[in-house]
């Protein structure tokens, strides 16, 4: 790029976008590319722009639209589309729902490089079309070659960024409890269930209501199972007394518990089984009272059909804790980062 004087520059080509805000506008003035006017000179001085840049050929260089075009080349995400560049950035926006998935040490990699600056939502967030997903731009008008050069190269080892959507799940609900199986309380979680799967993609197979019985919980899920279900959930019997049978009647099914129990509340006594491609959730009693708890932080991966992991759930610890706000505003929120 070379400097020169607005006054001088009437013939001229812009090689930047020119930012101006007034009267509630903020937007570019002038566009990159755009050939300067004998008008256009009171404008610039109106915004303070006293000289402007002219592009000049220097290999081994790129412009900021440049960079920003090639950024989103290297990081595409099936289900989602970049938008622009504008003023130097590109951004990417959700095109179905489901959940945003970010490789946050690559993410680190490529933002310690130089220029390059990338920022997105968090990993394990869930998104609905139009949601803005990512941001990529450079700091300055232009940065060397080498720099995308070797974000493009990381990026060809790992994918950066996924938008993983919700698949259709058939889905077995088991609920314990000689309290309920008997009538002597009206059971509360089958309306909260139901509520909770007609924002996914779901077919509810039916809902069991089981007494403390081991061979009884056993069957129904077994009958679940043998329907086609995705994904089992357990309620009732989720604590560790000695006559809680719902996660012995889990293993009995020969499911593999990845956990029961997690760093997060409320919802801590969660636990996670898979046998085979079948997803098995035990919900605690929290679920029941309150709008949110690891039940809702769990359902999007659960729907995307990607398995959970130890780590996964262990990393549920910071931000694990829900701050119970009066309106909760699940999932833009603290609660259930992972």
């Amino acid at each position: 790029m070379k400097k020169v004087n607005v006054e001088q520059a009437v013939g001229m080509t812009l090689c930047h976008d020119i930012t101006a805000m007034f009267d509630g506008f903020k937007g570019p003035l002038f566009k990159r590319g755009h050939i300067i006017q004998p008008e256009d000179i009171s404008k610039l001085l109106d915004i303070g722009k006293r000289s402007i840049f002219v592009w000049e050929e220097n290999a081994g260089e790129l412009h900021e639209d440049d960079c920003a075009l090639r950024m989103a080349a290297m990081a595409p995400a099936e289900g989602a589309h970049y938008e622009g560049p504008a003023e130097g950035k590109v951004l990417l926006k959700a095109d179905v729902r489901g959940m945003f998935r970010v490789n946050t040490a690559l993410l680190h990699q490529i933002n310690s490089i130089g220029d390059i600056t990338i920022c997105t939502l968090p990993d394990h967030f869930p998104v609905e079309p139009g949601d803005r997903l990512a941001s990529m731009r450079i700091v300055p008008l232009v940065t060397k070659e080498e720099q995308i050069l070797q974000a493009e190269a990381l990026c060809k080892e790992e994918k950066l960024l996924d938008l993983r959507p919700y698949r259709h799940k058939k889905i077995g609900v088991v609920i314990t409890g000689s309290e309920v199986y008997h009538g002597r309380i009206q059971d509360k979680f089958e309306p909260v269930v139901r509520a909770k799967m007609k924002q996914y993609p779901s077919e509810i197979l039916g809902v069991t209501v089981c007494d403390d019985d081991l061979t009884m919980i056993l069957n129904a899920g077994r009958r679940f199972l043998d329907k086609g279900a995705d994904v089992l959930i357990f309620t009732g019997g989720m604590s560790v007394d000695p006559d809680d049978l719902t996660p012995t009647a889990i293993r009995a099914l020969g499911a593999e518990i990845i956990t029961h129990g997690v760093p997060s509340q409320p919802g801590n006594m969660t636990l996670v089984a898979y046998l085979d491609q079948v997803a098995i959730l035990g919900v605690p009693g929290a679920a029941i009272s309150l709008p949110t708890t690891v039940f809702d932080v769990l359902l999007p991966q659960i729907f995307t059909g990607d398995k959970l992991t130890k780590q996964d759930l262990i990393r549920l610890e910071e931000g694990g804790l829900c701050r119970m706000c009066k309106v909760c505003h699940f999932p833009t929120c603290t609660f259930g980062r992972y």
